[in-house]
């Protein structure tokens, strides 16, 4: 019976063990080189945020938990990550975070803590925008605990996810756009002069993606798990081969962002996961699949010959962006 179990057990190990992504390359874990902290300065303030082509992160400071939690490369706990990411061009994050005790938040994947709250979160952006005023960050915020196996679970005794929030809000006078941070209406999608020096909330997730009240931007007030009206998140890739087909997806809204309303925003998840198809061998490709990160970067720079040319990208959200991929996606401002 004991050898029985050993070899059923090696042989799960084997079916679970990460097989590593592909090597690092422009499109792939490669942030630092890219250096674009002032690229919105020189766009007119008349330009609305839907007509910009804007790199962004998937869980933006999930660091931590090995190869099934990992999808940005480590630049330092406290939110560090995060500031080499504005550095490098990313101008949408995606934070999860966790209700802890004193009313606070901190910054999770799963069950994973990320060594970051968002007191940490909120200084870096503070930080940047200050020394970059012509810049603004797009922010998803999702209530990240469900309770559940594999999920963290919320301090007992808080007050509600959106009333810390406003704390928060209050706390930082100046740092949000006001529009965007009212809990009880919803607000138009700005034009950059608005924002300038700002972050802008797009939406307030609850733990299974619904919309809480009525913060963020109007577009969204249909964005829950997974993908929506103007939000690309099919996530699930349920094996190394499904990555094509994630690459598909991915490609398909990338054209319907180029063809679609050009007043809506439209946000394309790159990202996908699973236990047999981990974030960087989405992102990266594995056993001979090319990964969405590499494909992204060769479909964007295909000329007309090969295929309806894309005329903007929208809020391309990423796992483990290479600064040839970043650069490419700024080109299109």
């Amino acid at each position: 019976m004991k050898r029985a179990f050993a070899v059923l057990l090696a042989a799960a190990l084997v079916l679970v063990a990460p097989v590593p992504a592909y090597g690092a390359d422009s499109s792939y874990r490669t942030l630092a080189s890219a250096t674009n902290p002032d690229w919105m300065r020189a766009l007119p303030d008349g330009r609305s945020l839907a007509a910009l082509s804007i790199p962004g992160t998937h869980e933006t400071l999930s660091i931590h938990g090995g190869a099934l939690t990992q999808t940005q490369e480590n630049y330092g706990d406290s939110a560090h990550t995060l500031t080499a990411q504005l550095r490098a061009g990313i101008r949408m994050i995606d934070v999860r975070a966790r209700v802890n005790s004193g009313n606070t938040f901190t910054i999770h994947h799963g069950a994973t803590y990320q060594n970051a709250n968002f007191d940490d979160v909120l200084a870096r952006l503070a930080e940047f925008l200050s020394a970059h005023p012509g810049e603004a960050v797009v922010l998803r915020l999702k209530q990240e605990c469900t309770g559940e196996l594999g999920s963290c679970a919320d301090a007992s005794g808080q007050r509600a996810f959106q009333d810390i929030f406003d704390a928060y809000v209050g706390g930082r006078p100046g740092l949000f756009w006001t529009p965007s941070v009212t809990r009880s209406a919803a607000a138009p999608t700005p034009a950059l002069g608005q924002i300038r020096g700002k972050v802008v909330l797009a939406v307030l997730n609850g733990p299974r993606g619904g919309v809480i009240d009525r913060y963020g931007l109007a577009q969204f007030s249909g964005w829950h798990d997974g993908s929506s009206e103007w939000v690309q998140d099919n996530y699930n890739v349920p094996n190394v081969g499904a990555i094509a087909t994630k690459r598909d997806q991915v490609r398909r809204f990338l054209d319907a962002t180029s063809a679609g309303d050009p007043s809506k925003m439209y946000v394309n998840f790159a990202s996908g996961s699973s236990l047999f198809a981990q974030p960087q061998q989405v992102a990266g490709g594995a056993l001979g699949v090319q990964g969405v990160n590499p494909f992204l970067l060769t479909y964007l720079s295909e000329g007309p010959e090969v295929h309806t040319p894309v005329t903007r990208t929208g809020m391309l959200m990423l796992d483990f962006p290479g600064g040839g991929l970043i650069n490419k996606i700024l080109t299109y401002n």
